[in-house]
């Protein structure tokens, strides 16, 4: 059996372009995504039809064994997992404390961070078995930088990124590569970015930003970086790195 990159959150942005990549070097892409089946089946049918090996999946990662049970199927049935690709989001848009619920709150914490401490329960075992593997995670400015309205966000994906780092501490000396990757910009993907601001918003930024102006971070760049952080050689680890757009002003100078 060849090696498995799992990517959990498959979107049509990073989490879909990231699977056609690894697939595209001879990886078995698991796509798994909360909803969209049509939009899960054509992703995993583009890969097929380029020629590579993909298995689509609707996960929602915020039920009880759902994750645990799809990584173990897959270590059966498929192949070893090499890469998991976290890349569920946590954004609930900009809300006043007063207009953020308990729920909305816990549920970004279950998602970026719960979610990953499950994935790397489940996974990580093997792994370490195996003495080698790859964890590469999707994070976000507000990981960095709490901002106004920012209140599940911010909490969130500062755990995120506490627990990649704990995760490396114990890990890399096991041969597990742990990465914490910070989008510091906005993503040219439609179901996320496009979601948030509505067609015809979405629309114009690409107009006016994207496309050839590239000031949008294009998501199959994106996996060309996350297709190499899967590939360094142990005596050279990244553990974090950002991205942005030319264009943009890095978190640490706003």
């Amino acid at each position: 059996m060849g090696k498995v990159c799992f990517v959990l959150g498959a979107g049509a942005g990073i989490g879909g372009h990231v699977a056609k990549r690894f697939a595209s070097d001879g990886y078995h892409a698991v796509l798994c995504r909360r909803s969209d089946e049509a939009g899960l089946s054509a992703l995993v049918g583009e890969i097929q039809e380029a020629g590579g090996q993909a298995s689509g999946y609707l996960l929602n990662a915020a039920e009880a064994d759902t994750i645990e049970a799809r990584i173990a199927s897959t270590e059966r049935d498929i192949g070893p997992i090499d890469t998991v690709i976290y890349n569920l989001g946590a954004q609930i848009g900009d809300r006043a404390l007063a207009d953020t619920s308990y729920k909305a709150f816990e549920m970004g914490w279950r998602l970026a961070t719960f979610g990953l401490f499950r994935v790397a329960s489940a996974v990580l075992p093997a792994m370490v078995a195996r003495g080698q593997g790859n964890l590469i995670v999707t994070s976000a400015t507000a990981a960095v930088r709490g901002n106004s309205g920012q209140h599940s966000h911010a909490a969130a994906m500062g755990g995120r990124r506490m627990l990649c780092q704990t995760l490396n501490a114990e890990f890399a000396s096991q041969g597990i590569h742990v990465a914490h990757v910070i989008i510091d910009g906005a993503v040219d993907a439609p179901d996320t970015l496009g979601k948030m601001l509505g067609p015809e918003r979405f629309a114009r930024l690409r107009e006016t930003r994207g496309m050839e102006h590239d000031g949008l971070i294009l998501p199959e760049k994106i996996a060309e970086t996350y297709y190499h952080l899967a590939q360094q050689h142990r005596s050279a680890w990244t553990f974090e790195l950002d991205m942005r757009a030319f264009t943009d002003r890095s978190w640490w100078n706003h």
